[in-house]
């Protein structure tokens, strides 16, 4: 027997046979797929016991590391057959499933809550807590990939539009950290965090993005600090205007330097230490928040009525703005860089999807540029045709962060009422969140299965030298 469908990491699967005497069991199982009902209570019951089986019979195989070829087709079939299975299942009812985890939409629950709750209320559908902390302490190329399966149940809720949309929502409001840090940030003007600080200046906040070990690399270390400080940016009633920048590092080569970032860590993602909620939670998060402002749960988000808590944000781009760091810069409105920063966009060597860049940045320099930039690994150097496109202005190298208090100082002697409207506008014209609820249902699935794909282990170890680089 030879699977047909896609393996956990999202690939064809080998044209591999299954050993006869595990051929069997599994054979079986398949054969007892059960037919939706209609009724969610009674699907429920059905596919949980398939699925209850299924796993059964994974856990009679040998760890992923340690599977023959056979074993290892045996366990890409069992795979396909309970994935196909949960797409069939959140085909028919992912509205219910999400409405009795919501309140029918009267409760604005997160990402990690969200999945952790659905796990429980429909249990198989995608991995529990057991099978994640397990999952954790393996390397990534040793990972089964059941988190793909989060993936495909935030892909049918995205695809929604009514749920997608509230979820969109969820993830626009400020965290609960973030509000109770918000009268220390009031009363003293900054708060520092690990991996990130927001401080305020006059009437401009500042956020600071700070992995100095790892040149500003992102990974789980730094995600719920960056949102909180870009929460405290924008809650801040003091200020009128948003800058960002990268911190101060201590790698020899950079000793003291201001760098911008240099994307997700390729060395955590390599030892598995990211999850594939990191992606979403990002996207959907602070990046979005930056680009969007902050929503409130009384109001829709949606551009059209005009009710979220945003500020221009400025970006300060020293050094270099690597892969997600990149992806940043484009949900900026001014980008102030030095004449010897340049951007990359090196997803096809990460063997992953760029954030929103495949959405953004060919708005900035065009469709071909845009291509060959995320495609071909394109350098794009701040001080050249290509990259005044996107960066706004241009200054020497121990002038960024001069020329960028000046333009704060040039937007606020203008006023500063009129610009939310402004950037509001353009989104309506550019990537309102309706579109951006389908891109990133597409991507919560996409990004799921590269995240797992065996090319990624391989580009990693080929170009990142990944196996022999230690945190």
């Amino acid at each position: 027997m030879a699977p047909t469908d896609v393996t956990p990491a999202g690939q064809a699967a080998t044209e591999t046979p299954i050993r006869p005497a595990i051929a069997a069991p599994v054979l079986a199982w398949q054969a007892t797929r059960p037919a939706l009902s209609g009724s969610l209570g009674r699907d429920r019951d059905l596919f949980g016991q398939f699925w209850r089986q299924g796993a059964t019979l994974l856990d009679a195989l040998p760890a992923k590391a340690r599977r023959d070829t056979a074993e290892a087709a045996t366990a890409a079939a069992i795979f396909a057959t309970a994935r196909s299975a949960r797409i069939q299942f959140m085909a028919a009812h992912h509205r219910q499933v999400y409405d009795s985890l919501t309140g029918n939409m009267s409760r604005f629950v997160h990402l990690d809550e969200l999945l952790s709750d659905a796990a429980t209320l429909v249990p198989g559908l995608m991995p529990d807590r057991t099978v994640l902390e397990r999952e954790k302490e393996l390397a990534q190329r040793d990972k089964d990939g059941h988190e793909i399966d989060q993936g495909l149940f935030l892909n049918h809720v995205l695809a929604d539009p009514d749920c997608g949309m509230h979820l969109c929502h969820t993830m626009l409001l400020p965290r609960p950290a973030s509000l109770k840090l918000l009268p220390k940030f009031m009363r003293e003007g900054h708060v520092t965090l690990d991996g990130a600080s927001a401080e305020r200046r006059g009437k401009s906040t500042v956020a600071v993005m700070s992995n100095r070990r790892f040149l500003n690399a992102e990974d789980d270390s730094t995600l719920a600090a960056a949102e909180i400080a870009v929460d405290l940016c924008l809650l801040d009633p003091e200020s009128q205007i948003c800058i960002l920048r990268g911190d101060r590092i201590e790698h020899p080569k950079y000793a003291s330097q201001r760098i911008f970032g240099s994307g997700i860590n390729l060395t955590r993602l390599y030892q598995g230490q990211i999850p594939l909620l990191w992606y979403l939670k990002r996207d959907m998060g602070f990046v979005n928040k930056i680009y969007r402002g902050l929503a409130r749960p009384d109001i829709s988000p949606d551009e059209v009525t005009g009710e979220t808590t945003e500020k221009p944000w400025v970006a300060q781009l020293d050094g270099f703005a690597i892969g997600g760091s990149c992806q940043i810069l484009l949900a900026c409105d001014y980008i102030v860089a030095a004449d010897n920063a340049y951007m990359t966009l090196p997803a096809r060597k990460e063997g992953i999807i760029p954030g929103l860049a495949n959405m953004r940045l060919w708005r900035f320099t065009g469709d071909r540029i845009a291509r060959q930039a995320i495609q071909s690994e394109r350098r794009i150097d701040c001080d050249s045709p290509e990259g005044r496109q996107i960066c706004d202005e241009i200054v020497p190298v121990m002038a960024t962060e001069d020329a960028t208090e000046a333009l704060v100082d040039r937007f606020l002697n203008s006023g500063g009422f009129s610009a939310a409207a402004n950037r509001r506008a353009i989104r309506i014209a550019q990537e309102p969140l309706d579109l951006f609820r389908r891109y990133i249902a597409y991507y919560a699935k996409a990004e799921a299965e590269c995240h797992f794909s065996p090319q990624l282990i391989a580009n990693l170890e080929r170009f990142w030298g990944a196996q022999n680089r230690k945190i």
